[in-house]
């Protein structure tokens, strides 16, 4: 089972000059082989990475000589991850046109110099570790800020940075007697997730989302401004008039305030995201630990973010990490997840006698039923019914071995939802099961 454990980085001044133009490195390499896929590919023909790598190779020397001074794990990775990319992409495609995804893949992208997490990759034959330094190429000794949690072969590290701090994800391939976890208990529950309550649960507790950016939403506005009002002075500097768009190629003066006010605007964002992070990895590890069934819904959270007035309360929740979290933490805990279908009426159906509400709208929080009469709270009602789903039809399903009726299913799963049984109505399929447990545990 492959862990990874992210970090913290205490570089020197040098060592983060380095980091940077790594990090730059594997950008122009990333946008360098895609564009060059693309126009082969366009011109008919049959690009692979594997054939991109060894024309980039053959020339990046004379062509980018500063590339000498930069380890080649950062300008030779992005072709592997590259062709990972295209490989998920044609098979997503390939998937939605028979229906079995409900939203379009798009191609890889070229990576836009501010708006991508800077990283870049280190083998593992590349770095050592002494307790608490990490060894790198070309840069020596890191002091780290913690040892590494798991035990087992090392399989690869990447080195990343969020606001102005540098972290070091190393992967670790941890045998299954060390990455499982015990339970306590051996519960089922269903989860509705919502914005009055970040989770809504079956046994009726209520968990509450802190919400960091609500919480923080002023000061991020007072320092955005600050930035804004330093980037249009240096516009103003250049002959650029107000508000206008700079032109592409145009670099702006930085200011040391500027400097500072960025960072300092990021590291409130860092900030934010940390206690959304931690939140959801307590609430989802509780979950895994305390059930051997757990049971949400498929949220169309693509869909949801769309609206303007509920994207940022929305955002601020997580429904998508919350999902991720739990699809690679029920492994460590032998859990079962089993997912609603998008469209299975949870909110509508009572409960105790199972008539289903044909008319209650989001507003309504609370509604009675008209056959039996019983008063339902419209997410403890969601919760209790997806309960009684995961009881009801998916506990006493068997593993599927991955051939005849649902293997194309399996196939199409086995690098998103290992382990998880899709619950469709009443009828289970069970997704990607007895497959080994082959995973990275994402960090944050």
């Amino acid at each position: 089972m492959h862990l990874s454990h992210r970090i913290r980085l205490h570089p020197s001044d040098e060592q983060r000059r380095y980091f940077e133009r790594a990090c730059g490195t594997a950008r122009f390499v990333w946008n360098w082989a895609l564009a060059e896929w693309n126009r082969q590919y366009e011109a008919g023909g049959r690009p692979t990475a594997k054939k991109l790598k060894k024309q980039f190779n053959a020339m990046k020397y004379d062509a980018y000589p500063w590339l000498k001074d930069v380890h080649r794990d950062s300008h030779a990775q992005p072709f592997l991850n590259l062709g990972k990319a295209w490989a998920e992409y044609f098979e997503d495609l390939a998937a939605f046109k028979a229906k079995k995804l409900q939203d379009r893949p798009h191609p890889p992208r070229l990576k836009k110099k501010r708006k991508w997490e800077p990283s870049f990759y280190v083998a593992n034959d590349k770095f050592h570790l002494d307790e608490q330094w990490i060894r790198l190429p070309k840069v020596g000794r890191v002091k780290m800020a913690e040892l590494l949690r798991f035990q087992g072969k090392i399989v690869s590290a990447t080195v990343s940075r969020t606001a102005d701090w540098w972290f070091v994800a190393i992967q670790v391939d941890v045998p299954d007697a060390y990455a499982k976890c015990e339970r306590v208990r051996d519960g089922i529950v269903g989860v509705d997730l919502g914005l009055h309550a970040a989770a809504t649960l079956s046994t009726g507790e209520r968990v509450l989302a802190p919400k960091p950016l609500r919480a923080a939403l002023r000061r991020v506005r007072i320092r955005s401004r600050r930035v804004s009002r330093k980037v249009e002075a240096a516009k103003r500097a250049m002959g650029i008039a107000a508000r206008a768009p700079i032109p592409k190629g145009t670099r702006l003066p930085a200011s040391n305030n500027r400097r500072k006010s960025s960072r300092g605007l990021a590291r409130l964002h860092a900030r934010v995201a940390n206690v959304r992070g931690d939140f959801l990895h307590k609430l989802t590890t509780r979950l895994c630990r305390e059930n051997q069934a757990i049971v949400i819904e498929d949220l169309n959270v693509k869909g949801m973010l769309a609206n303007e007035r509920l994207a940022r309360a929305i955002s601020d929740v997580g429904f998508g990490r919350f999902r991720r979290q739990l699809q690679y933490k029920v492994q460590r805990y032998d859990t079962r997840l089993v997912i609603a279908d998008r469209w299975y009426p949870s909110s509508r159906l009572c409960s105790s006698c199972g008539w289903k509400n044909e008319n209650l709208t989001l507003a309504e929080r609370i509604w009675t039923c008209q056959r039996c009469g019983a008063e339902h709270d419209r997410d403890l009602n969601a919760a209790l019914n997806l309960e009684r789903l995961a009881t009801e039809t998916a506990l006493p399903v068997a593993s599927s071995s991955g051939n005849g009726e649902h293997g194309e299913a399996d196939t199409l799963s086995r690098r998103r939802e290992s382990d998880v049984c899709q619950v469709r109505g009443r009828s289970v399929r069970r997704l990607g099961a007895e497959k080994e447990a082959h995973f990275c545990a994402p960090s944050g």
